[in-house]
């Protein structure tokens, strides 16, 4: 079995034997919850806030100081193209890992960014700079934004 951490996973067996006196008991349910606890907090974590960054449990093997780097994610509602404010401290951020979304037009739901296979003038775009996330529509005739929802992850180096 390699000892390289990133091909790990958490698996947890499902039985174990626990021993009748005291001293090796306690030594036993310690390990048990150590391995409990590691195995769980290396899930990823389905929490999708819309008012608070959520550490989303997603383990990144980066270059730097710290070997492991955990993710944060947020998700941002809107209605219309433009800018949405995300609170984000750059300073903070050592790399967006994922940035998506979706849109309906009350009928139709489509993907950000929505590419137009026709007409690039119908597409929409999504960035993000250092205080909003930027929804673009296109000059031609892309979809009409009713709602959506944006999704950003990323890696902090706090």
């Amino acid at each position: 079995m390699s000892a390289n951490i990133s091909t790990q996973s958490p698996f947890l067996r499902t039985s174990r034997s626990f021993p009748l006196e005291a001293q090796p008991l306690a030594v036993e349910i310690s390990k048990s919850y150590v391995d409990i606890a590691n195995f769980v907090n290396a899930r990823t974590i389905g929490v999708y806030a819309t008012n608070v960054p959520t550490i989303t449990g997603n383990q990144w093997f980066i270059s730097g100081a710290n070997p492991r780097n955990v993710s944060l994610r947020q998700a941002y509602t809107f209605t219309a193209a433009g800018n949405i404010p995300h609170g984000i401290n750059f300073i903070n951020v050592v790399a967006f890992v994922q940035i998506y979304g979706s849109f309906t037009d009350g009928t139709n739901w489509y993907p950000l960014p929505y590419v137009d296979v026709v007409a690039a003038n119908n597409q929409i775009n999504l960035k993000v700079t250092p205080t909003n996330i930027v929804i673009t529509a296109g000059a031609g005739s892309p979809p009409t934004i009713t709602s959506g929802i944006v999704v950003l992850e990323w890696i902090g180096n706090t």
